[in-house]
């Protein structure tokens, strides 16, 4: 299968794939308890369902933020119930432009797994290539893969605080809303990390749900530069997995803080910041 990049398989291309890789359904949302719903309703062939609140995250807690990362011990068990065996591609893909199938992107290679992609534009550009949809659960033979860990850069709450003063970027990837301070649907206080650079991750993607062609230039307009040390943030690291992955697709390496502001928010020893700027 050819890719666009390092992170990204485009719809055709999987359409034309003669054996097709493991497939994982991540569709999710904040708030949503649907997902698997609409797995069931209609989904790639083949496809098998994850749960990211039980399969890509710890249980939350205020000390460690709302989705924390798994063990990799019980990621990989989970891995193995998807059907994923040592060699094995996998690609993961939502109906929301990739922003909860980021975090099985990202997790699988911090795992340790390195032919891991998204599918540029998920569901609908799957239908749009002329993909069938198939309905009902998919239960695979279990697999065998073994994660060793470490394979992705990640920060910690300090760590990321720390960046900006260091000549570093650190980028918020929530909605501006929630960065500015004006709104905070969720977590304990509003507004940003002092520091912080706001870059909503749905400005990752164009206006038909794929990821943009001028990520580099997006991103070198908000202060990333060759050889500058990057770390993202979001709610609860999951979308700021999408940021990773639209900055790994532009050629920049960048640390997941895991915590993010679901852990942040909840001491109330740490700043925040509101306003547009970053504070």
């Amino acid at each position: 299968m050819s890719v666009l990049g390092a992170v990204l398989l485009d719809a055709a291309d999987l359409l034309a794939a003669p054996r097709l890789p493991v497939l994982l359904d991540v569709r999710w949302a904040l708030g949503d308890d649907r997902g698997r719903e609409r797995y069931l309703a209609g989904h790639l062939p083949g496809a098998v369902f994850v749960d990211l609140d039980t399969e890509l995250a710890a249980p939350p807690s205020p000390a460690e933020g709302r989705h924390p990362l798994p063990s990799v011990a019980d990621l990989q068990a989970a891995a193995r119930r998807w059907g994923i065996r040592d060699g094995d591609a996998v690609v993961a893909y939502d109906a929301t432009g990739g922003l909860a199938a980021a975090r099985a992107w990202w997790l699988l290679r911090w795992g340790g797994l390195a032919d891991v992609r998204l599918l540029d534009g998920g569901l609908a550009a799957w239908t749009a290539a002329g993909g069938a949809l198939v309905t009902g659960d998919v239960v695979p033979e279990p697999g065998d893969v073994v994660f060793t860990g470490g394979g992705m850069p990640v920060l910690s709450a300090d760590e990321a605080a720390a960046l900006p003063a260091r000549g570093g970027v650190l980028l918020d990837a929530r909605a501006g809303e929630r960065y500015r301070g004006e709104a905070e649907p969720v977590d304990p206080r509003a507004g940003h990390v002092p520091g912080a650079v706001s870059a909503p991750t749905v400005e990752n993607l164009g206006s038909g749900g794929t990821f943009r062609a001028d990520l580099a230039e997006r991103f070198a307009a908000l202060g990333v530069r060759p050889g500058t040390t990057v770390g993202v943030y979001c709610g609860s690291g999951v979308t700021a997995a999408h940021e990773v992955a639209a900055l790994t697709e532009a050629g920049i390496e960048a640390a997941l803080w895991p915590g993010s502001w679901s852990q942040w928010s909840a001491d109330p020893a740490r700043p925040v910041a509101t306003g547009p700027d970053p504070g």
